[in-house]
C-alpha cells in the first residue's frame, strides 16, 4: 500500500521509526516531513498530508503531533480526507470499519511505539463494511443544511 506520513517537530523520531517500519512491512512510504526536530507548525503538515489523501498520490496517511489533536484537525480540513485520532487499535479498526477513514492521527506523547504499531496494523488490515454506513460517510464530505427535529 502507498502510505503518506507527515509529523510535526514533536512526533519526528516517532515518524521516522514508523516509517522505517512500514517500509519493511512491504509499504511504499511517502515521508513529506518535517525533515528534523526542529520546530514546525502542525497545520502545515498535515495539509499537505490530506492533499497527498486526497489527489490520490497515497492511498492512506499516518498524521503524528505532540498530542495527535491539532494535526487531526488540520487534516480533517480536506472535504475528501477522513481522519480519525485513535490510542488503541479497536478505535483504528472501527474507523476504518465504520467511518472509512483514510488517515490515522496518533499523538507521539500519549502512544507509545508499540501501540502506534498495533493501531496502524488495525487501521490498514480492516476493510469499510459499507452497508448502512455508506450514506453516513457520503455525508462527512458534503455537509447539510442545518435541520431541526423535535
Amino acid at each position: 500500500m502507498r502510505i503518506a506520513i507527515a509529523s510535526d517537530h514533536a512526533a519526528f523520531a516517532l515518524k521516522g521509526m514508523l516509517a522505517a517500519w512500514l517500509r519493511d512491512e512491504g509499504h511504499d512510504v511517502i515521508d513529506l516531513g518535517p525533515d528534523s526536530d526542529a520546530r514546525v507548525d502542525y497545520p502545515d503538515f498535515g495539509y499537505k498530508l490530506a492533499a497527498a489523501v486526497a489527489n490520490g498520490d497515497a492511498e492512506r496517511g499516518v498524521a503524528l503531533c505532540g498530542s495527535g489533536i491539532g494535526i487531526s484537525i488540520a487534516v480533517n480540513r480536506n472535504p475528501a480526507v477522513r481522519c480519525a485520532l485513535v490510542g488503541e487499535p479497536l478505535s483504528a479498526a472501527l474507523a476504518r470499519e465504520h467511518n472509512d477513514a483514510n488517515v490515522i492521527a496518533l499523538g507521539a506523547r500519549l502512544t507509545g511505539e508499540d501501540m502506534a504499531k498495533a493501531c496502524i496494523t488495525a487501521f490498514l488490515t480492516t476493510g469499510f463494511a459499507g452497508g448502512r454506513h455508506t450514506d453516513r460517510v457520503a455525508k462527512l464530505g458534503h455537509p447539510q443544511p442545518e435541520e431541526h427535529s423535535a
